[in-house]
Order: C-alpha cells, then sequence, then structure tokens
C-alpha cells in the first residue's frame, strides 16, 4: 500500500502510481537494497537548487523544492516498492494550476542524475 495521494485534477503534479496520461510519469527502478536505491534517489534531488528534506522513515523520503523567484513550494515524495523493485515518485505544486511542466521536468532531471 503507498502512502502517496493521488494527484488532483490539475496538471501540476506527476505520479508514478497514476493511471491517466496527463499525470503518469515512470518510477525509478533498481536492483540491490531498496534502502541504498532510496538513497540514491535522494542524493540525486538534494543536489538540486533549494532543496529540503521534510520527512523520513524507512522506505520514504518528502522534500520540498523552492522556485527562486517566486519561492513557490512543490513537495516531491519517494516510496520504496520492494516486490517491484522500484522508487515510486510524486511530484506536486502545493498551489496554483499549471506549473509549466516543471514537476515532470524535474523527475526526468533526478532519473538523468541517477544514469537512467
Amino acid at each position: 500500500m503507498t502512502r502517496l495521494s493521488p494527484c488532483p485534477a490539475t496538471p501540476n503534479c506527476v505520479l508514478s502510481t497514476a493511471t491517466g496520461e496527463t499525470h503518469r510519469i515512470a518510477p525509478f527502478p533498481f536492483t540491490g537494497p531498496a534502502a541504498d536505491a532510496l538513497a540514491r534517489v535522494k542524493a540525486a534531488a538534494l543536489s538540486f537548487p533549494r532543496a529540503r528534506v521534510a520527512e523520513e522513515t524507512p522506505g520514504y523520503v518528502r522534500l520540498t523544492f523552492k522556485s527562486g523567484f517566486f519561492g513557490f513550494v512543490d513537495d516531491v515524495e519517494f516510496e520504496v516498492d520492494e516486490t517491484a523493485k522500484v522508487v515510486h515518485v510524486r511530484s506536486a505544486s502545493r498551489v496554483g494550476r499549471s506549473d509549466f511542466g516543471v514537476n515532470r521536468k524535474r523527475v526526468e532531471a533526478i532519473r538523468a542524475k541517477l544514469g537512467g
């Protein structure tokens, strides 16, 4: 069971467990220990400016990203699915309707840092 919330109806959210094309994004596959995979994803995400850990429990981490100009805050969550050997992700803006694709681009930039 996942603790990642579904995306709202607005297009400013991506989620690896979503079924609709608007919000769906691929999870991060991994091999080896789940804790190591989550640590690698977290480290890649924290390498971005204005990224901070907001909450962390075994198998789960939530980070916040603050935009440089307006100071908008986005929440990015990662949760390990050991059975499927993936780290699920949810990235969403807290306010507004459109994010101009920022959340999707951020997740894909994290994926690129991981070499995938």
